[in-house]
């Protein structure tokens, strides 16, 4: 059984508005000390996109410090990040402006964290480079076992205006790579800044619920983005079969 935290877009920084800054900092802070609470161990916590709101390397030097825990933490890039920055704060290399994409390989799984980011774009696109990456590194992991694949934008419509117009484009192209590859169990994406659940694919796709603010859907109202709801996570729990549950938890406020 392999038990995965998984949430989004911190979007550390806010420079431009101290106080949400700060308030940006405190609840990703509070969503990682309930992580680092548990009685038991996580074989993975997964941050999908969104780590800086700005790209800058002071707000990645931020996401160094929030993000430190005793559970392994893996990250992918999202439409706030910036690939040089990011990659020279949070990786140690040399700040080029290619995709990001990682494979980790965990006990029960690999878990591979592309690069959906478009650079000076809000939407997303994974590039022919990413995705040959994608076939190759599934091609070549260990068939025994499942894989699990994360982006940040999701590929599908969610019914949420503010998102949909943003999300993920030239979708077809990962389908046809994930149809190669039946041991991809499921999908992980952020973004979206709600808990959400669609498939694509064939495959589970998951949403991560918002950290730093919840996008809610046009049947609730308002201006379609709320501050004043706690942020939450998800635990993906993948067990026999390959069969995957998801749990929602909303974190304590102090």
């Amino acid at each position: 059984m392999l038990t995965i935290a998984h949430f989004s877009d911190i979007h550390l920084g806010q420079q431009h508005r101290r106080d949400r800054g700060r308030r940006a900092r405190r609840r990703a802070e509070q969503v990682m000390a309930y992580l680092d609470a548990l009685p038991g161990p996580l074989d993975a916590v997964l941050v999908t996109g969104d780590l800086a709101d700005h790209g800058l390397a002071a707000e990645y030097q931020q996401v160094v410090e929030v993000l430190d825990s005793r559970h392994p933490v893996l990250i992918c890039p999202g439409n706030h990040d910036r690939r040089g920055p990011y990659r020279e704060v949070l990786l140690g290399e040399a700040p080029t402006d290619e995709p990001v994409n990682r494979v980790h390989r965990l006990p029960g799984a690999d878990v591979l964290m592309l690069d959906s980011s478009i650079p000076e774009r809000d939407d997303g696109l994974l590039t022919d480079r990413t995705l040959d990456w994608l076939d190759a590194e599934l091609t070549a992991g260990r068939s025994d076992l499942p894989a699990l694949v994360a982006f940040h934008h999701p590929p599908v419509v969610l019914h949420l205006p503010t998102v949909d117009r943003i999300r993920q484009f030239e979708e077809e192209r990962l389908a046809a790579v994930l149809h190669r590859h039946p041991r991809v169990a499921a999908l992980f994406c952020g973004h979206s800044h709600t808990a959400a659940a669609a498939s694509f694919a064939g495959l589970p796709l998951l949403v991560a619920p918002g950290v730093v603010s919840t996008v809610t859907l046009p049947c609730e109202g308002g201006r379609g983005i709320s501050f004043g709801q706690p942020p939450m996570l998800a635990f993906h729990v993948l067990g026999d079969e390959r069969a995957l549950t998801t749990h929602y938890r909303v974190v304590p406020q102090e």
